[in-house]
């Protein structure tokens, strides 16, 4: 079965407006070109149960995949690291070695006594390496993934593990028209098509004119042939006009 990526962006500034978030158009962006499917998006604030109502939400999918950006530092409002254990394994975090060396390695003697908790980790969590200053991310079970905020050190870390554990996809085959209609004239050609059928439809407002924009997409070419045919011929019936996109 596909897998469902989610993706949590952490950070109170985001939505006080003291930051603006970049991570969920390059996430998006790399997950469409590879053909695989981004079903949420979640901004939270640095709030423990927020927090945790929404890894827990995600851990309930079975075929979730996560992607966390922010909240791995030492400061005191940097709550991930702890959350993720909690959800995900629970148990407490855990000294995580390599984590404790490499922190040790970039920062020596300043690593103690705050910058040396960013070892701790869940236990059993693997590294994700991070090219800018060998501050670790990490994940869990191959499945979910936990970056810092800074686009510079989650990017990368991110199209690394597309690249490792998520292969490219073949894409659907699609197809995109308008309708000069209201979508409540068209609510029963909807309601017929069968639900593996990828389907979406966008109204849009010309002036006074009112059109729909309607998206199919299927895996096999044919079944996308039959039933858009179904559509359009539906709506013809009707007395709609129909124009290609």
């Amino acid at each position: 079965m596909m897998p469902h990526f989610y993706s949590v962006i952490i950070g109170t500034e985001l939505l006080n407006g003291r930051r603006v978030d970049k991570h969920f158009t390059f996430l998006n962006t790399e997950l469409l070109k590879r053909g695989l499917v981004h079903v949420s998006n979640f901004v939270i604030n640095d709030n423990p149960q927020i927090m945790q109502n929404c890894f827990n939400t995600i851990l309930a999918d079975p075929q979730s995949i996560m992607f966390c950006f922010g909240g791995l530092g030492a400061t005191p409002d940097d709550l991930t690291r702890q959350i993720a254990s909690d959800v995900f394994t629970a148990q407490p975090l855990a000294l995580h070695v390599e984590a404790k060396e490499l922190i040790e390695m970039q920062f020596g003697k300043e690593a103690y006594p705050h910058r040396i908790t960013m070892a701790y980790l869940p236990p059993n969590a693997t590294l994700l390496p991070n090219v800018v200053n060998n501050v670790p991310g990490f994940q869990l079970f191959n499945r979910f993934f936990f970056t810092p905020g800074f686009p510079s050190m989650a990017w990368p870390m991110i199209t690394n593990v597309l690249d490792t554990y998520f292969p490219t996809q073949t894409k659907p085959f699609n197809v995109t028209f308008k309708i000069e209609s209201s979508e409540n004239d068209l609510i029963e050609i909807m309601q017929a098509l069968p639900k593996e059928l990828e389907f979406s439809c966008l109204p849009r407002f010309e002036g006074e004119k009112r059109s729909v924009e309607i998206y199919l997409a299927h895996p096999d070419d044919n079944t996308l042939k039959l039933w858009t045919d179904f559509f359009k011929r539906e709506a013809l019936l009707k007395g709609k006009i129909i124009r290609d996109c």
